[in-house]
């Protein structure tokens, strides 16, 4: 933060404003998570959320499964790197690892993660794992087999609002009491709507998020000149939508996305139609799927019946966690995955033939 930040990011961020005005969406989720990640573990019972790695070693089979065949058709190149943005326990990597050695492949291990507190757990998880705060330090020299889970939906979101003057960014403001409001922004924002948009109904709320627009377009030019693969798992939606779907989870509860800045983890849905069209523009190869479809298509099922044969006591335990990973109801359909490959390099497995399976958004 450009000021002194006392203990209470929320304290801080009053002064802010009484001092300068109301404050970007972005900049209060973007500020408020980095206060949040640098200073705790989030995962597990103890924490605040649970990933679908945490679920199942399922999970993290399949995304090892399928950067392992994509470096195998590739003609599985020796120094091929595995990279992880957002490794959280170092679970979803350790699963991953042990399924690409089963293929015989044995990557050196990067990790991008800007908390300390995490990096630690992630060295005992992950021995001789190289850290990186971007993927900016990331080795160039290289192919890049690159996993995403959960990392996406973190990123700051921008909102702009439609009044009745037009669009305007929308703010985080104090009320009479001291309290955080939303409200709108006096600049004009017409220009930064999409043309098809700009007539919306007074009250329509559209997100963007430049910093993963402009992750995901620094990655295809790697992913361009070196080589690889990268897919991301989040939730989000795969066609273009408005409304905010800012959120905030604490102790595994929903709470107000004003009660605790920096004491809680803030997200958005991901628009992967947005990330979509920046990786058609930079010439990628694109897949998408639901999380169900594509864990279907995987063979998590297959592996499921495997893991209840190899242990009968905990049969009960494994199919609940195909489930809750696969069914619609659950993270199925919510979560969606996105697949990146270069145009010279093999296309990943378990999507439908095409560039875009009719899924739901």
């Amino acid at each position: 933060m450009s000021e002194s930040a006392p203990d209470d990011l929320a304290t801080s961020f009053r002064r802010l404003i009484e001092r300068h005005g109301p404050m970007p969406v972005a900049r209060y989720m973007g500020e408020s998570n980095a206060r949040y990640y640098a200073s705790r573990d989030p995962l597990g019972a103890a924490g605040d959320f649970t990933t679908a790695p945490e679920i199942s070693q399922m999970f993290g089979e399949m995304v090892g499964l399928w950067l392992a065949d994509i470096w195998t058709r590739a003609g599985k190149s020796e120094n091929a790197t595995y990279v992880e943005l957002g490794p959280g326990r170092g679970t979803l990597a350790s699963d991953a690892l042990r399924a690409m050695a089963s293929q015989g492949l044995r990557p050196e291990v990067h990790l991008v993660e800007g908390s300390q507190a995490l990096r630690a757990v992630q060295s005992g998880a992950l021995a001789g794992a190289q850290f990186h705060d971007t993927i900016d330090s990331l080795p160039e020299d290289r192919p890049i087999l690159l996993a995403a889970n959960e990392f996406l939906d973190a990123l700051p979101v921008r909102q702009l609002v439609m009044t009745e003057r037009g669009w305007r960014e929308r703010m985080v403001a104090l009320d009479e009491e001291g309290g955080f409001v939303f409200a709108a922004g006096r600049s004009p924002m017409d220009d930064a709507v999409p043309a098809e948009q700009r007539a919306a109904e007074p009250g329509t709320i559209i997100e963007t998020s430049a910093a993963a627009a402009a992750l995901v377009d620094a990655l295809a030019e790697r992913l361009e000149r070196q080589g690889g693969a990268a897919i991301f798992i989040d939730y989000g939606h795969l066609m273009p939508r408005c409304g905010s779907t800012l959120q905030a989870v604490k102790a595994h509860e929903k709470v107000g996305v004003f009660d605790h800045p920096g004491e809680m983890d803030l997200t958005a849905h991901v628009d992967f139609a947005m990330l979509v069209e920046v990786a058609k523009r930079a010439g990628l190869a694109i897949a998408t799927a639901t999380q169900g479809e594509w864990l279907g298509a995987m063979g998590i099922g297959l592996r499921a019946k495997a893991l209840a044969t190899a242990s009968p006591n905990r049969a009960k335990d494994v199919a609940s966690a195909h489930d809750r990973l696969v069914q619609p109801a659950a993270m199925g359909d919510l979560f969606k995955v996105l697949a990146l490959t270069p145009r010279d390099w093999p296309r990943g497995a378990g999507f439908a033939e095409g560039e875009r399976r009719k899924v739901k958004a």
